[in-house]
């Protein structure tokens, strides 16, 4: 009994250790896109909330595009629809 008590214990001070440091043990891959998750429909500009390269450590060159309703998409940086829409923001946010 006191072995589970301090199993539990040290486990407790481990996990709020963990948390005032900022770790994380989830995997830095969980943003990095894969063949499966490419979407190859054009997204309606409207429906884009925002989008964010894919980190260098990715061994895929893609865009998540998250959709004003919460859903993140892969999409191809290449796609010609893409670029048009990254050309179309950058003049409605530069004056």
């Amino acid at each position: 009994m006191k072995v589970s008590s301090v199993a539990l214990l040290t486990l407790l001070l481990l996990a709020l250790w963990t948390g005032s440091q900022g770790l994380s043990f989830r995997s830095p891959y969980g943003a990095c896109c894969y063949q499966k998750m490419f979407v190859s429909k054009q997204i309606p500009a409207r429906l884009i909330k925002s989008y964010q390269q894919t980190p260098s450590h990715c061994s895929r060159k893609a865009v998540r595009v998250e959709l004003r309703r919460g859903t993140k998409l892969c999409v191809d940086p290449e796609e010609s629809w893409f670029q048009q829409y990254q050309r179309e923001e950058s003049t409605r946010t530069t004056p």
